[in-house]
């Protein structure tokens, strides 16, 4: 997995590149933080679930 993508930012109401800014290992899956280059708005995912509000 890269350490960049691109997903709809909420706060900036675009397409925004995200950071990846940790990453782990949990019973329940890949567990994923990501922080918003232009805003610093974050989400979690863990295997594949995603805590980013909806644009």
């Amino acid at each position: 997995m890269s350490l960049e993508a691109e997903h709809e930012c909420p706060e900036c109401g675009e397409t925004q590149t995200f950071w990846k800014v940790a990453a782990m290992n949990l019973h329940l899956g890949k567990k994923t933080k990501w922080q918003c280059e232009e805003c610093d708005y974050g989400f979690i995912e863990i295997d594949g679930i995603s805590t980013a509000q909806p644009a």
